[in-house]
């Protein structure tokens, strides 16, 4: 049987690619997102670039930091800048200033969550005589900057004989006046479901059991922020002791950073390096562990009980 073809239908036709205006716009996604993550990662490279830098130089021998040599890695490796700067200044070790530091930073992370997590439940949960304005006196603080109140505290802690102690450090973290803190568990508490504590109140539950086995628990994503930049903010903290503390032996790692800045040979820049690698690493690990936290916790505030 002969196959009569369609008069109609022309040889260029037959031959013609099809086109599909769905690969092409396949195609343009799949390049943007090639230039997307060749700028994402050159802006990267450019931001650690810096911190890449600084862990480098501090196995660096002096004579190849700085000056002609533009090299980020060295050949000749070493950890003599790390030994240097572990032996301390004026006859204190660095392990000395590292555990102040570490004491400061968790009792920093301890007062704060007790005291803030507290106050939070009684601004989000009870309902008091003026609640609403202590609540906004509480957030006026936050305008207040902290020069302000440098003298009348120091004049306070020094007729109580509180300086050279790390009292005067601690001592606002234990009575929730790092007013941020509070205002953050606030906000968290308020997005969790009122039916939480009403059904424990029918259950016979008091405050202190609703705030110890309900809110506690679900507010841990508010409670690993709030360490985070509780543990950073303490342990970067370099106004604070050099106000009120005043023996080497009580020094953080900020001050002992400076001392031994003052104090080293201004050509000894790989033990001052590495030193700044010393102090850098807690926060960086801290940071690292718990960052997971952060993220869920902003993306919860999103949420509605």
């Amino acid at each position: 049987m002969t196959t009569i073809a369609n008069p109609t239908t022309s040889v260029a036709d037959t031959q013609a690619p099809h086109y599909n205006p769905k690969s092409e716009t396949a195609g343009a996604k799949r390049l943007k997102s090639i230039i997307f993550h060749v700028v994402a990662l050159a802006v990267t490279a450019v931001v650690l670039y810096p911190a890449l830098w600084m862990i480098a130089s501090s196995f660096k021998p002096n004579a190849e930091i700085g000056g002609s040599n533009t090299s980020l890695w060295s050949s000749n490796f070493s950890f003599d800048n790390f030994v240097t700067a572990m032996e301390g200044i004026g006859g204190v070790s660095t392990m000395t200033f590292f555990t102040n530091s570490l004491i400061l930073a968790l009792g920093a992370v301890v007062g704060t969550i007790l005291s803030a997590s507290v106050s939070a439940y009684a601004f989000a949960r009870i309902k008091f005589p003026g609640r609403s304005m202590f609540f906004g006196m509480m957030i006026a603080t936050l305008l207040l900057p902290f020069h302000v109140v440098i003298i009348p505290q120091y004049i306070i802690f020094n007729q109580l004989g509180l300086v050279d102690t790390y009292i005067p450090l601690l001592v606002g973290k234990f009575l929730a006046a790092d007013a941020f803190f509070v205002f953050l568990m606030v906000q968290f508490m308020r997005n969790l479901p009122a039916e939480l504590d009403e059904a424990a109140r029918i259950d016979g539950a008091g405050h202190a059991r609703i705030f110890g086995s309900i809110m506690l628990p679900l507010m841990k994503p508010a409670l690993i922020s709030t360490s985070i930049f509780s543990f950073i903010w303490s342990w970067n903290d370099f106004l604070g002791p050099l106000l009120y503390l005043n023996t080497p032996e009580k020094y953080p790692l900020p001050l002992a950073l400076r001392l031994f800045v003052d104090q080293t040979q201004s050509s000894d820049y790989g033990a001052m390096i590495a030193m700044s690698v010393l102090a850098l690493l807690p926060v960086l690990v801290f940071f690292l562990v718990f960052q997971r936290y952060i993220v869920e916790g902003v993306s919860t505030q999103g949420l509605k009980g």
